[in-house]
């Protein structure tokens, strides 16, 4: 093991899906076996749906939960709630600014983005945030799962709805505009057609649960859907099926990322659906043209629901199934252990690591 990942944390998310299950916020060393539940200055029982390390100072570390937005300076040691101007924002989405760490974007539920510019110690609703609704769903309100820029371009920021598709903003946040008519237009295809919440086959193919940017090719964006991957060369306008069916059995996409340290580099968490018995961890070395399967060994018993890779270490990947399998490699997937959370956990949605 090296200094790096002794050094380094892992967080996992997970929210309370019914009484006598476990939320919260876990966070293991790496390189050790023991989880700590995190609960200093976070209330009892709170979902956690979204966790972002600071990109430079791994100290830092924000939360995004069912009760607002909350950051910790000493690695989860202790927690406090940011002072978000709606007290009612479930925050599903947290980015750092690629250049500028003091500027924040945290997504919400129902539909918002907020912005600081004091690295969370103030906020503001930007004002154009209005994705055309164009499925209601029975179970839930539209969220903004994922938030991500382009690196060369860091104020053009992409989101990924679920279920509104994707949107796109030229300008650091202060204006939006969708980027669905591609996906719609998908839709149409026998193949990609999925209703399972609301009145519309056209659901799946706007179920966004995370969307990504590579430096190596600016302005092509990935996203993860219900129905698989799909990319875009121009900026959202149009869009492509990756099909990689052609190289999992599963297509079910719920997380897309790009490599830190080498932006040709992708891993993608496929499973067969939202809630089920299987799931796996894909990488690509060219962008998404080829696949191969990366979590040799791992047997998840449910949905792969996010992957996350170290910000300063390549060989460490982390991955988490929904029901509370961690699972890691510290030496670029040659060799893989799994942490398993308490057994109380039933519903993760977010893991990061720094």
């Amino acid at each position: 093991m090296t200094d790096r990942s002794a050094r380094s944390h892992v967080y996992v998310g997970a929210a309370q899906s019914k009484p006598g299950t476990l939320a919260g916020v876990f966070r293991r060393a790496a390189g050790e076996d023991r989880w700590e539940r995190l609960t200093k200055g976070l209330p009892e029982a709170t979902s956690v749906q979204a966790i972002t390390v600071h990109p430079t100072n791994p100290d830092v570390v924000y939360l995004g939960t069912r009760a607002g937005a909350y950051r910790s300076l000493d690695r989860g040691e202790r927690w406090e709630r940011l002072a978000f101007p709606d007290d009612g924002a479930e925050v599903w989405s947290i980015l750092v600014h690629p250049r500028d760490p003091r500027i924040l974007y945290a997504g919400t539920s129902p539909v918002s983005v907020y912005r600081s510019d004091d690295g969370g110690d103030t906020w503001r609703r930007l004002p154009k945030v209005a994705p055309v609704e164009r499925v209601k769903m029975k179970s839930f309100v539209c969220r903004v799962m994922r938030l991500t820029a382009d690196p060369e371009r860091p104020d053009e920021l992409y989101a990924a709805l679920e279920v509104g598709g994707a949107l796109r903003s030229p300008d650091g946040g202060e204006t939006w505009e969708d980027c669905s008519a591609g996906l719609l237009e998908l839709a149409a295809l026998p193949h990609l057609k999925s209703r399972i919440d609301s009145d519309t086959d056209i659901e799946g193919m706007l179920d966004g649960h995370a969307v990504c940017v590579s430096a190596a090719r600016p302005g092509t964006v990935f996203l993860a859907l219900r129905m698989g991957l799909f990319q875009s060369t121009d900026r959202g306008a149009h869009w492509r099926d990756m099909q990689i069916g052609r190289f999992s059995p599963l297509t079910y996409g719920r997380d897309v990322r790009v490599a830190p340290q080498d932006p040709r580099v992708l891993y993608a968490c496929l499973s067969p659906a939202a809630r089920s018995q299987d799931g796996a961890l894909y990488r690509s070395l060219d962008l998404g043209e080829t696949w191969t399967r990366f979590d040799h060994d791992v047997k998840a018993e449910s949905t792969m629901m996010a992957v996350a890779l170290h910000p300063r270490d390549p060989d460490q990947v982390y991955c988490t199934s929904r029901t509370g399998q961690v699972f890691g490699t510290a030496d670029g997937g040659r060799t893989w252990r799994e942490h398993r959370l308490p057994d109380a956990v039933q519903d993760v949605y977010a893991i990061a690591c720094g």
